[in-house]
């Protein structure tokens, strides 16, 4: 049986209980879900797009779905903390798929911000959430489809027009439980006209020895003249998977980063799907992977320059070992009459052994002439000239190799724009490449890969 054939059976069978366990908001897409899903099933390897993610293993095994939103012996309060010194953040949790908060979450949000589970928000707001939940997200995408078919529950963050929130809004992913599980987890920001935030997004895996997948979709509008920055790191365990579809609607004058980074991972699949729909808007797009092992990680974006005057960056780097296997695909689309269009995408990655894999596919498609627009990629090695120099001046060949790997990843660390955030990065990736397996240093309880 195919893998997609198992979860159109468990929707047929329980569609009713899905649909009361959640508000009609998310309930009211189920069906179209269904039938893109019947109609074209998971994508294949043969597929250009997905040659690298195989959607079949992933999805294959007999993970559980908390359908019936059955209570997890777990408390938040007392099952993580995290705590980046000098950052000041507004702490909320989701629990595998369903919403929490941490006392104090609150005390340092002003007015105008709304950040609660999407359910219980669907349900007192919902002109405002069927306005906005499925708007940004082509529901014929296959992870969009398989969690749109099952999402109960999830995080919306709305910044209201001319607020600026100082604190950052921080929402930890945690997987916790002691049987096989599937998170479909589904968040939207909307940011009003002229407002700012910084959201940081974090994956975390607390029950390393069982198998998790997480089928996410972040839906982001910025409106008007508002700035987002939105981090989204990956600490969770090699038994976990993880499916992540981003998508992100600009207006005009609006500015936003995205800033994806895996440091502990298994198998993760991020796509990022951009667009521009309105003028003088700005994008920068930044990542980073770190894999060895047998753990890989496959990054598609699609930026689509739909209006004039806006400008792109986006940088994509790769540190692969071991067995694992890195991809990276991106596409910049410029359409006709999107002129002025500045644009430039580039993917630099280093290989450390003769087992590991990394596969590069930058591409343009520019259907104008005034514009400027650049692509680029480079696969190699540690260089051996700088590792000679570097043990010359007595300096050992493996920290001279952690050197430079920390060097390599300088630029991406550097785009953070939290100097407490990009301080503590700097120390995490220090202690990935000496070989740590454990996660977060500030979790009370181990979360260890």
């Amino acid at each position: 049986m195919a893998a997609v054939d198992q979860y159109i059976s468990l929707w047929n069978e329980h569609h009713a209980l899905v649909d009361s366990n959640a508000p009609e908001a998310l309930n009211s897409l189920r069906g179209a879900a269904a039938e893109v899903l019947a109609h074209n099933g998971f994508p294949a390897l043969n597929e250009e797009i997905y040659r690298h993610s195989d959607f079949e293993k992933i999805l294959s095994p007999d993970y559980g779905i908390n359908i019936g939103r059955v209570r997890i012996n777990v408390n938040p309060a007392e099952s993580f903390r995290c705590d980046v010194p000098m950052l000041s953040t507004s702490l909320f949790l989701v629990v595998n798929d369903s919403f929490a908060e941490t006392s104090g979450c609150r005390d340092m949000l002003p007015a105008g911000v709304e950040i609660a589970s999407l359910a219980a928000f669907a349900r007192s707001n919902p002109d405002f959430v069927k306005r906005y939940y499925g708007s940004v997200a082509d529901i014929s995408n296959p992870i969009v489809a398989l969690n749109t078919l099952f999402c109960q529950d999830g995080v919306v963050i709305h910044v209201k027009k001319g607020i600026k929130v100082e604190p950052t809004l921080q929402i930890v992913n945690i997987f916790n439980n002691n049987t096989p599980l599937l998170a479909a987890r589904r968040v939207l920001i909307v940011m009003d006209e002229d407002s700012e935030a910084k959201v940081l997004f974090c994956d975390h895996t607390q029950s390393p020895d069982v198998d998790f997948c997480s089928v996410q979709v972040v839906e982001i509008v910025a409106a008007e003249g508002s700035r987002l920055d939105f981090y989204d790191l990956e600490e969770s365990s090699k038994r976990t998977s993880r499916l992540s579809s981003l998508w992100l609607r600009q207006l005009a004058g609006s500015e936003v980063l995205l800033d994806s980074m895996t440091l502990y991972n298994g198998t993760t699949r991020n796509e990022f799907f951009t667009r521009f729909a309105g003028s003088h808007a700005r994008l920068r797009m930044l990542g980073m992977g770190i894999e060895d092992e047998s753990r890989r990680l496959d990054t598609y974006s699609r930026i689509s320059h739909d209006c004039p005057d806006c400008s792109s960056d986006e940088l994509f780097k790769y540190v692969v070992d071991g067995d694992a296997v890195g991809s990276f695909a991106g596409l910049i689309y410029v359409a006709e009459g999107a002129v002025k269009t500045e644009a430039y995408q580039s993917n630099r990655n280093l290989v450390g052994s003769d087992t590991a894999k990394m596969h590069s596919k930058p591409q343009l498609e520019i259907y104008n002439d005034d514009v400027k627009c650049s692509h680029g990629t480079a696969i190699g090695q540690l260089d051996e000239n700088q590792l000679f120099y570097m043990m010359t001046r007595g300096i050992s060949g493996e920290e001279a190799k952690l050197m430079l790997k920390q060097a390599f990843m300088s630029d991406v660390i550097d785009g953070v724009s939290l100097p407490p955030l990009r301080d503590r990065l700097k120390l995490m990736i220090e202690r990935r490449f000496a070989g740590e397996q454990t996660a977060c240093a500030s979790c009370p309880l181990p979360c260890q890969n």
